[in-house]
């Protein structure tokens, strides 16, 4: 039992660090488990299996119908991919530039609400089981998309937040000049 708060000081800074520590790593894990999804799925955009396993999403989602009429199979497919792969060098870059995660959270925050809301259009429940609430190949797929758009929007928010820090640190010290990308 504890004794008293300074006798036990080393040990609570000690569980401190660890919770510091424990933290870092997973934020950090967290990144890449968004970042791996979108290089691998993004360099995917550029075969041919995946230009025809993305057509019942395309077009079968309303708000994204319009990609084939403006690209093309292929060409929709393909600028998917650049903007997945641009998204994902954005939020690595986060970890040293808020500019990037402010671009790379808006990317990514609307690429995942785009592919979360194709839950709505498209067959996700495994009716052999039932339906709803067993998923079925598609609605697993689809679901994570929900947690990725939860980590670009706190990357978006603390992006919002540093860099309404660091121009809050300019004016205070009287520093008019522009903040550094």
């Amino acid at each position: 039992m504890f004794t008293s708060a300074t006798a036990n000081a080393p040990f609570v800074a000690r569980i401190n660090q660890a919770g510091y520590h424990l933290a870092a790593v997973g934020r950090a894990v967290t990144l890449l488990g968004v970042v791996l999804p979108l290089l691998l799925i993004g360099i995917l955009k550029f075969t041919a299996i995946e230009i025809e396993a993305l057509r019942p999403f395309v077009e079968n989602t309303p708000w994204l119908a319009w990609l084939y009429p403006a690209f093309g199979f292929a060409g929709a497919s393909y600028f998917l991919g650049v903007v997945e792969l641009v998204t994902a060098l954005l939020l690595i870059a986060y970890v040293r530039s808020v500019w990037a995660g402010l671009v790379g959270g808006a990317i990514g925050s609307v690429i995942f609400a785009l592919t979360s809301s194709t839950m709505l259009t498209l067959p996700i429940w495994e009716t052999g089981s039932g339906g709803f609430p067993f998923l079925n190949g598609l609605g697993a797929f689809l679901i994570k998309d929900v947690a990725f758009l939860g980590v670009s929007l706190v990357i978006l928010g603390s992006s919002l937040q540093q860099l309404v820090s660091d121009l809050g640190r300019k004016i205070d010290h009287g520093d008019e000049q522009r903040i550094e990308r």
